[in-house]
């Protein structure tokens, strides 16, 4: 992801559930599928299409469903940020040289994302 870029990068996930979870992760209260198709920009999407693809993030675990009444609300279950720290734990536990893995990453990123690390370090 670009530093400062308001997108996050939901691996293995189509355009339409990175959307959809961002109108979520935006909204920071639960939702109705109605509520999120009219959040989602530049589309005119039937509510069945958009209950297909919360279903689908339901099934993967990155949104929860809350009955309220007759009709359901959807959430994120973790933060954006949360979410984008677990992904990152789940591609280091790939990694069959951690150290290099993380040595390769701390030499690739940004002088301002390098500062930020060294931030969280700190603060450890």
């Amino acid at each position: 992801m670009v530093h400062g870029a308001r997108r996050t990068v939901v691996a293995g996930r189509g355009e339409l559930e990175r959307a959809v979870i961002d109108v979520l992760w935006d909204a920071g209260a639960p939702m109705t599928a109605r509520a999120v198709a009219d959040a989602l920009p530049g589309r005119e999407l039937a509510v069945t299409t958009v209950l297909t693809v919360l279903s689908r993030l339901e099934g993967k675990g990155v949104v929860r469903r809350i009955r309220d009444g007759r009709a359901h609300l959807y959430a994120a279950v973790a933060s954006r940020e949360e979410h984008t720290a677990a992904l990152m734990h789940q591609v280091l536990d790939t990694a069959t040289d951690r150290d290099a893995a993380l040595a390769r990453f701390v030499g690739s990123v940004s002088a301002p994302d390098l500062e930020a690390l060294r931030r969280a370090l700190d603060g450890r």
